[in-house]
């Protein structure tokens, strides 16, 4: 069946792309394509031709269900399809609505015509994933639009509303009301006014300092993205625009495609691309599941993460429930709330009756009876078991048949948890990270009898409100605190053998992390983990642990809201100052193991964090704690600071080759200190490192 449909209204053809749910441009609706404009062009009674788009878009480009397949490049391709269209022998006008993305606006632009309705999203979106745009983009777009503007959309990728094209030559009309009545209308006048055939190709680029605004552009994509070399890229196509006949400069811009593809950048943002799609997809819960409705939310605990995930729901506009057990908390919780909203609008990003709309929407309390009717409420109180199961036995007591009861546990058993309800198919875990207004990750954690209505309803609900939800079976940390616990124990045991926490974090903050694993203790609060090992230490006597962190908790130094922990901090600023203190406390314990420092390089801080990272995922993608590799990447990549270009830790150890990161590992275990037994290389990861392939296939 193909992918367009074909029809005539008088002597006008209308060609209508319909492939859910965005008429990616795969090869069968590339065909189609073709198929309408051939019927159009050998009927004498059809004196043009309407190009559309059916549902929800003109076409987001490219079929994403056929990247990496050889149907991506099979003819007929884009550029077929393109130069078909563009050499047509009747005018064929682009009928453009809600999205022309990519190698939809390519096609667009292939066009002798181009109408649009209001509020339609025009990009050039593929530098987001390391590439630029490979139908002639580059090279048509700045001959339609304003030189620099075309710059600007193709370096950045960023859409553009179609009404701001008004009086440029991208569209030759704004056609309120009904779009095809308008641009059938439009061809038949365009053929009775004799307009011809005019092709994008044959204008001139009209700007008279292309040549240096190029190279201002080609200098401000490599200061604002050192990392990525698709943003210069896209500047240099875009110049060669102006500097190059067409067919050359569409060469150039083949060339340069073909070299961006290749890069382990453009490999990694695909990746992602990649990853957070498939992240929402379970198994074993269809896609059609019937959801719960959410209309309105609780939360227990008004603290800074209880007040985080309130600010959610507000910002998704689901009224919610704040719930603490006294007076002073709640009213403390509720003026942070307030804070961080005018903070917002005072930088502009928030209107200040939004901050009034979604303080609103909070509505703070200390009755549960007040909470009984939410369709959802989570669980925000300190990470201990006695004090879960106190709330979780009074909410099962509460709440209404169907709410959904879920724990912002970090760590701890969602199993348990669920085991102290009557209702254990409806609790899940939902570990938010803090802040929790801020960071878009969030760990769907799905207990062994969590309902599979409640995990597709929790997972859409992440949607709603912003957040990246990836699933996680149930153990000690989940996927993100069990693998950064390894991460951590690495950093610390480097201290022991000679580093200096500025040079741990210095050497991967080099490599691309956010922020390193001491700046991000400080930040955290080195008590958290201080809470956990001690817990560890009861209920895993075997796992070994350094020392120097629970040395330096012991002077009560937790970080930035002490005002000193690996480093010191001044009031008011959050500047890491190295403090001879812990550089005392570093050289006196080491004394007392009897070892002495040796130079450790920054390869070697920075593989072994990400490959203890590594060696951990494997064993829990083992487990089935993670779905697939991916899933451990999105985690580490929206909650941990894993930096993009990587796309990371389980793609980075692709790239690396197993096979080298089994080696690497063993030469770690060779050093001797520390837990030798963690560098032996998890069942999976040794399985497929022999067997010469990668985690993601």
């Amino acid at each position: 069946m193909s992918q367009a449909s074909y029809s005539v209204q008088g002597d006008i053809a209308v060609v209508t792309m319909n492939n859910p749910p965005v008429n990616g441009l795969g090869l069968e609706l590339r065909r189609g394509i073709v198929d309408g404009l051939s019927a159009a062009l050998a009927d004498p009674a059809v004196r043009a031709i309407v190009l559309t788009g059916a549902g929800k878009a003109f076409s987001g480009g490219a079929d994403i269900r056929e990247f990496n397949t050889p149907k991506t490049f099979a003819e007929p391709n884009l550029m077929t399809v393109i130069s078909l269209i563009e050499n047509a022998s009747k005018p064929v006008v682009a009928a453009v609505h809600s999205v022309a993305m990519g190698g939809g606006l390519e096609l667009a632009l292939g066009c002798h015509f181009r109408v649009a309705s209001p509020g339609a999203q025009i990009a050039l979106p593929e530098v987001k994933l390391g590439l630029l745009p490979g139908a002639g983009g580059t090279q048509r777009l700045p001959r339609v639009v304003p030189f620099e503007m075309a710059m600007n959309m193709i370096v950045t990728g960023e859409p553009v509303l179609s009404e701001k094209f008004k009086g440029t030559r991208l569209f030759d009309a704004i056609i309120e009301g009904d779009l095809i009545a308008g641009a059938v209308a439009f061809a038949r006048a365009a053929v009775d006014g004799n307009r011809g055939l005019p092709r994008v190709r044959d204008l001139k680029v009209e700007y008279p300092h292309a040549e240096a605004f190029t190279q201002f552009a080609i200098q401000t994509a490599t200061a604002v993205a050192p990392r990525y070399p698709a943003p210069r890229k896209c500047a240099e196509a875009v110049g060669a625009a102006a500097t190059m006949p067409f067919d050359q400069g569409l060469a150039f811009e083949r060339r340069c495609f073909g070299e961006l593809v290749d890069t382990p950048e453009s490999r990694a943002l695909r990746h992602i691309f990649f990853g957070e799609r498939a992240a929402s997809k379970i198994p074993d819960v269809p896609e059609d599941t019937p959801l719960r409705p959410i209309r309105s939310a609780a939360v227990i605990g008004a603290g800074t993460m209880g007040g985080g995930i309130a600010m959610n729901f507000a910002n998704a506009g689901i009224p919610v429930r704040l719930l603490e057990v006294k007076q002073e908390p709640l009213e403390r919780g509720m003026a942070t709330i307030r804070r961080n909203y005018e903070n917002t609008a005072r930088k502009g990003r928030l209107k200040p009756e939004d901050v009034e709309k979604r303080m609103g929407l909070i509505t703070p309390t200390l009755s549960y009876q007040d909470i009984a009717d939410a369709d959802i409420v989570v669980e925000a109180v300190f990470e201990d078991m006695p004090v879960k199961e106190a709330v979780f036995r009074q909410l099962d007591a509460v709440m209404k048949p169907g709410a959904i009861l879920a724990s912002n546990t970090s760590t701890l058993d969602v199993d348990q948890i669920a085991a102290f309800t009557k209702r254990p198919q409806d609790v899940i875990g939902t570990h938010f990270f803090s802040p929790a207004n801020v960071m878009r990750l969030l760990e769907v954690v799905r207990g062994a009898k969590t309902a599979k209505d409640v995990l597709a309803t929790t997972l859409a609900l992440a949607k709603k409100i912003r957040k990246l939800g990836v699933v996680s079976g149930v153990c000690d940390g989940f996927i993100g605190n069990r693998m950064i616990e390894q991460y951590s124990r690495q950093a610390a045991y480097m201290l022991e053998e000679g580093a200096t926490p500025q040079q741990v974090d210095r050497a991967i903050e080099r490599f691309g992390f956010a922020m390193g694993p001491f700046r991000m203790a400080d930040l955290a609060g080195n008590d958290v983990g201080w809470y956990i090992r001690k817990r560890r230490y009861l209920e895993r006597p075997d796992m070994l642990y350094p020392k120097i962190p629970d040395k330096v908790c012991e002077l009560g130094r937790f970080g930035q809201k002490t005002g000193a922990g690996y480093y010191r901090y001044e009031t008011g600023k959050r500047d890491a100052i190295p403090d001879p203190v812990i550089e005392k406390l570093i050289a006196d314990h080491r004394a007392e193991l009897g070892i002495t420092p040796r130079r450790i390089s920054d390869d070697e801080i920075v593989h072994r964090l990400i490959f203890a990272l590594v060696n951990e995922g494997a064993r829990i993608l083992e487990e089935g704690i993670a779905l697939r590799a991916s899933d451990i990447d999105m985690i580490y990549l929206t909650g941990y600071g894993f930096p993009a270009h990587v796309g990371g830790p389980m793609l980075y150890a692709d790239v690396c080759g197993l096979y080298n990161v089994v080696n690497r590992m063993k030469g770690f275990a060779a050093l001797g200190h520390g837990d030798t037994a963690f560098w032996t290389p998890a069942p999976l990861l040794a399985r497929l490192a022999a067997e010469g392939k990668g985690f993601n296939g």
